[in-house]
């Protein structure tokens, strides 16, 4: 029979709402998400899976890709491309670089990135790939390891086209992904301002320039998909994903942004129930060398709550008591479950902290014997 215990009366009692949230806000955005990077918690979205053009925000999965390479030990920041002609007449952002030209990597980073240069995409994606074409495959087999299952990459740059498409929870995905992956390389995206060939460009980045904590990501435009921004904030050691397209001006490209960072700051904050390793409960153990045995959570339980919804939330334990020995270390033998209104209930499981081995015959029968004349004892 399963007995399901209470585990506290929290009086924490967290109210979180994940996809009602997203009522609590407007957007002038057409899509838009808003993540905590620490638990993946939607607190905003407005057609997240909508498909979209992601315009230069698609340059996130190059320089990814850059990134994979380099970390993999098959590139080096010191390596350099070719600069083939069909790169260098490349048509809007550029970094400028030079026909026939050779550039170091790092450089073409910080073209990408800051400059936003069309042709240093294209001189990575041959670079790396031998073509374009080939490079958007490989884009697409990382995107979809990745679990962006609705992008479609076709060339490196965001250039328009009808196929090259994906959503804004997709590249909330990658930038989670690059900052986790890639903390040593993270910081290019934080750079204001890049000189190549001579010609000083700025970061196209607003959130980078003012007191929010940004630190990324980047910026985007096409007639068809508006202005957008995938953007990274992170204040008092927690982080927030935003990404955001459809905006009709860069004016509304400064301002939503900030808007929507500050909000989800404000209103919603990290609580800490169990730390990995802490023991949550304690089974009874049934014919076994210890009478009961301290039971775990594997790893850190972080919810993401709204601030001021602190009232309804249920937490217990269910499982089979008492626990049969032998006992395993690790063995789950129970599950905590975690009930909050408006979100899907948590289920962990609850593991063993050590092993308990079986008592001997002798012993087991007196257990028995004990058990029969005066019930189940402590």
């Amino acid at each position: 029979m399963i007995i399901k215990q209470a585990l506290f009366a929290l009086v924490l009692s967290l109210m979180f709402t994940n996809s009602n949230a997203s009522h609590a806000f407007e957007t002038l955005g057409k899509q838009a998400i808003l993540v905590d990077a620490t638990t993946n918690t939607v607190l905003f979205s407005k057609n997240p899976d909508e498909l979209m053009t992601p315009s230069s925000m698609s340059k996130i999965m190059t320089v990814y890709k850059l990134f994979e390479r380099i970390k993999d030990g098959g590139l080096s920041l010191t390596d350099t491309f070719r600069v083939s002609e069909k790169a260098w007449r490349k048509r809007g952002s550029k970094m400028f670089v030079k026909l026939k030209s050779r550039v170091k990597v790092e450089d073409l980073i910080r073209g990408i990135i800051v400059q936003s240069g069309n042709d240093a995409a294209i001189v990575v994606a041959e670079g790396l790939s031998g073509s374009e074409s080939a490079f958007a495959d490989s884009l697409n087999v990382t995107a979809k390891k990745l679990g962006m299952t609705k992008s479609n990459f076709v060339n490196a740059s965001g250039w328009p086209d009808p196929g090259h498409e994906t959503t804004a929870r997709d590249l909330a995905i990658l930038t989670n992904a690059t900052i986790k992956n890639f903390p040593n390389f993270y910081h290019y995206y934080n750079e204001k301002v890049f000189t190549y060939n001579g010609i000083k460009q700025p970061n196209r980045n607003p959130t980078i320039y003012r007191n929010l904590g940004a630190d990324g990501l980047k910026t985007g435009h096409t007639k068809a998909g508006g202005y957008g921004l995938t953007a990274s904030a992170i204040r008092k050691n927690r982080r927030l994903i935003l990404v955001i397209n459809g905006l009709p001006s860069k004016k509304s490209r400064r301002t939503e942004p900030e808007k929507l960072l500050d909000w989800g700051f404000r209103e919603f904050n990290n609580y800490t129930l169990f730390k990995a390793g802490e023991t949550v409960t304690k089974a009874a153990v049934w014919m076994g060398e210890r009478g009961s045995i301290p039971l775990l959570i594997e790893k850190d339980l972080v919810l993401t709550l709204p601030r001021k919804a602190r009232r309804r939330m249920k937490v217990t334990v269910a499982m089979k008591t008492p626990v049969s020995a032998p006992i395993q270390k690790g063995q789950v033998l129970a599950i905590l479950k975690i009930k909050i209104p408006n979100q899907k209930n948590i289920e962990l499981p609850l593991i063993s902290e050590t092993s308990v081995s079986k008592l001997g015959l002798f012993l087991r029968l007196g257990k028995a014997a004990e058990y029969l004349l005066w019930g189940e004892s402590e």
